[in-house]
Parts: C-alpha cells; structure tokens; sequence
C-alpha cells in the first residue's frame, strides 16, 4: 500500500513527519493521513514524493516492485559494481 510505502520511505531518509510535511509545503495531519491510509496524496503530490525518495511513482502506487538508484556522479567502476552486487543478491535470493 502506498500508506506503507511512504512511512518507510520517509523513516529510510531520517525524515519525520513534521520534515516531510515541511519539504512538500504541507501539514503534518495530511502526511499522517496518507501514512495511516486515511488519505492518499495527490498526483503532484505522487511525484514530488517519487522524485524525492528516487523511485518511480509506479512503485509508489504498488505497480512495479522496483525502485530506481541515481548514479548520477558514480564513475563506470561504481555503476558496474552496483550492477554485480544487484545481480550477486538476486542469484543468492533465488529458490
């Protein structure tokens, strides 16, 4: 759920409630709401969210079960090393 997604989005950044709601331009009641499933935020608010914890709207939304790394600033070396270690944890987590 995006409820679920979004707290642990924003508990993975070091973020509060009150942080969140203040980076949007928000109150803290309506991150809240969207945290307890009262509420969902709006499409703008969707990409704000995506566009700050780096990952797709998509997965957000629950639609697509992965999530994107900026490697913007990594050399070669390092994006391919991610590339290894990504595939190294998939091959280990296989049945």
């Amino acid at each position: 759920m995006i409820s679920d997604k979004i707290k642990h989005l924003r508990e993975q950044k070091g973020l509060t409630q009150s942080n969140l709601a203040k980076q949007l331009g928000i109150t803290r009641s309506s991150v809240n709401a969207w945290e307890m499933g009262i509420s969902v935020p709006s499409t703008q608010y969707i990409i704000e969210l995506a566009n700050m914890f780096d990952v797709s709207s998509d997965f957000l939304l629950g639609l697509n079960h992965s999530s994107t790394i900026n490697v913007s600033g990594l050399s070669a070396t390092d994006i391919e090393f991610l590339h290894a270690t990504v595939e190294h944890l998939r091959s280990k987590n296989k049945p």
